[in-house]
């Protein structure tokens, strides 16, 4: 970051902090304990493609990755126009679904195209309600999402999974940046 851009107030986001991905495994057993909700071994993550050449660059990517994966991952486009890629594990097996998540954000990050990535979402569930345990990609934290319907959250249920997972994943303190992904795998 350069003299005018502190100047103007600019600042140089964080880089991303992918191994905070490895701290979910310690949250999912802090969240099992304190509130019911289980891994249902799905987890996915998110990214915008952009147009042209880097487009082109990111969808041959993605096929490596899933020719690689051997039938591990899926892929969809949901209405907003975000591919998903898609991994489901045994629901035990949150280990190994947070390692091959990493693996898929890390390929894509190497590959050049860490600024396509949005987000990272591990599906939990308490029998009724859904709940995803969500990674920002830019800002490297994460925030619980528990959607209650068609474009309806329980905002009671998220603040209280907070409270419970804050000692064991880096929280978005930001409120305003808990942005809802209705429609994701696995919720």
């Amino acid at each position: 970051m350069g003299f005018l851009d502190a100047f103007l107030g600019r600042s140089k986001p964080a880089p991303p902090d992918l191994d905070q991905l490895f701290g979910l495994p310690a949250a999912a057993i802090s969240l099992q304990a304190s509130t019911g909700f289980r891994p249902t071994g799905v987890g996915s993550v998110c990214f915008k493609a952009a147009e042209g050449g880097g487009f082109t660059g990111l969808q041959e990517q993605v096929e490596a990755l899933l020719a690689l994966g051997q039938g591990k991952y899926r892929k969809e486009r949901d209405s907003f126009g975000f591919t998903w890629l898609i991994r489901s594990t045994p629901p035990d097996d949150i280990g190994g679904l947070v390692t091959d998540l990493h693996v898929v954000n890390s390929s894509l990050a190497d590959a050049g195209f860490g600024s396509a990535l949005l987000c990272t979402v591990i599906a939990f569930t308490d029998g009724a309600q859904p709940l995803g345990l969500v990674y920002l990609y830019k800002r490297g934290s994460w925030y619980p999402f528990a959607p209650s319907g068609p474009d309806r959250r329980n905002s009671t249920v998220e603040l209280q999974v907070r409270a419970v997972i804050e000692d064991d994943l880096r929280i978005e303190s930001d409120l305003s940046r808990w942005f809802p992904v209705y429609g994701a795998p696995g919720l």
